[in-house]
């Protein structure tokens, strides 16, 4: 009972009423942090506008889109003091966050950097990883922030469980699976601007990666399904990895990635129920934490050390750290990203080469699937 309370009562304080913190009063403080927001996109509101009401060094200051009107309606509802729209409404508001179709991300980025703005840059970082490598390149010769927004990684669940098998308690790991299949439909439409070719389309990949704290050694296998209305276009890619293992001579770590946006109904009109976990199968035992992605609302850790009876753990906020039980992983990755912008030690950091080696292992699973890579953005940054 108390558990069912706990979670409807974290996920009000998440999605419906954060609570407001009050603005910074120190006089010596610096001026709030303008977030400016390039695409009203559907996420924009979990994985910005909520968290930024509860921080009091952000504010929501600015929004465009293609679509004018769309920009108004969404800076209306959500407590925005300007939007742009129209043709050249992203450039009319060069700022700090970025939801666009990935096949943008490229060419927007390369903008707000050129321009002297810090960028939260929505997952994955771009098509190729040339183009993730040329990003944080520019970021790094203007001494801006750049963060590719991999959000899960800055809550407390999925640092537990690799605190755990950071510790040596299960001994070295065998193989680690993750998964991330939703039902069809539920996030993914018809319509979808993402099942659109030209604009580009990681999270079970980063997140092996992270577990392993490592990357593949090989990709032994990738199967891809194509949209039916676009056969380049996957709306689901399963790939088998290795991993270099830790012991001298021990066989290497297995790993199977599992990423569907259209998982169909069983025997043809049972919706399936989301599929989002990871699991380390290790020496002396297993772990498992189910819903990595967005652990606020539920989640749990199961820790099964062999001869020992299993235990079950729930990791919603740090010890002695910042954070609240209700922070979504958005308020908790935004938390570190105005830390690295005010010059201040992030509690975690999704590094440059971090998100480079993530694009290139993607690459490297497209190219075994037959899809090849997504193709690369034709922007080239204009010389003064």
């Amino acid at each position: 009972m108390f558990s069912i309370f706990g979670m409807f009562k974290r996920v009000y304080a998440a999605f419906v009423s954060p609570p407001r913190s009050p603005n910074v009063e120190d006089n010596n403080a610096s001026p709030p942090l303008k977030i400016g927001l390039l695409g009203a996109a559907a996420i924009a509101p979990h994985a910005l506008v909520l968290p930024a009401k509860s921080h009091p060094e952000v504010e929501l200051y600015a929004v465009a889109a293609r679509d004018i009107n769309r920009a108004e309606n969404f800076s209306k509802k959500h407590g925005f003091k300007k939007w742009y729209g129209g043709e050249n409404g992203y450039q009319g508001k060069l700022d700090n966050m970025l939801t666009l179709p990935n096949g943008l991300h490229y060419e927007w980025t390369m903008k707000a950097l050129a321009a002297g703005k810090h960028v939260l840059l929505e997952k994955p970082s771009g098509n190729t990883a040339e183009e993730t490598r040329r990003m944080f390149s520019l970021a790094d010769q203007k001494g801006l922030v750049l963060l590719e927004a991999f959000h899960y990684r800055f809550h407390p669940a999925i640092q537990r469980v690799r605190a755990i098998i950071d510790s040596g308690e299960l001994g070295a790991i065998k193989e680690v699976d993750a998964t991330l299949a939703l039902p069809k439909g539920l996030l993914v439409k018809d319509n979808d601007i993402r099942m659109n070719y030209d604009l580009g389309g990681g999270y079970p990949l980063s997140c092996v990666r992270y577990l392993t704290s490592s990357n593949p050694s090989a990709v032994i296998s990738a199967t891809a399904i194509r949209d039916t209305r676009d056969p380049r276009i996957d709306t689901g890619t399963t790939a088998d990895l290795t991993f270099a293992s830790l012991r001298p001579g021990a066989e290497p770590v297995r790993s199977t990635i599992k990423c569907d946006f259209a998982n169909p109904p069983r025997w043809g009109f049972i919706p399936r129920f989301p599929e989002i976990s990871v699991r380390a199968v290790c020496e002396r035992g297993s772990i498992e934490l189910f819903n990595f992605v967005m652990p606020v609302i539920y989640h749990s850790i199961t820790v099964r050390p062999d001869g020992n009876v299993p235990r079950t753990e729930k990791a919603y906020t740090f010890d002695g750290g910042k954070g609240e039980d209700w922070w979504l992983t958005y308020r908790y990755q935004l938390e570190a990203f105005v830390d690295k912008v005010r010059g201040r030690t992030p509690q975690t950091w999704v590094s440059p080469e971090d998100s480079i080696a993530n694009m290139e292992w993607i690459e490297k699973i497209y190219e075994e699937s037959g899809l090849g890579s997504r193709p690369q953005s034709t922007y080239v940054i204009p010389t003064v």
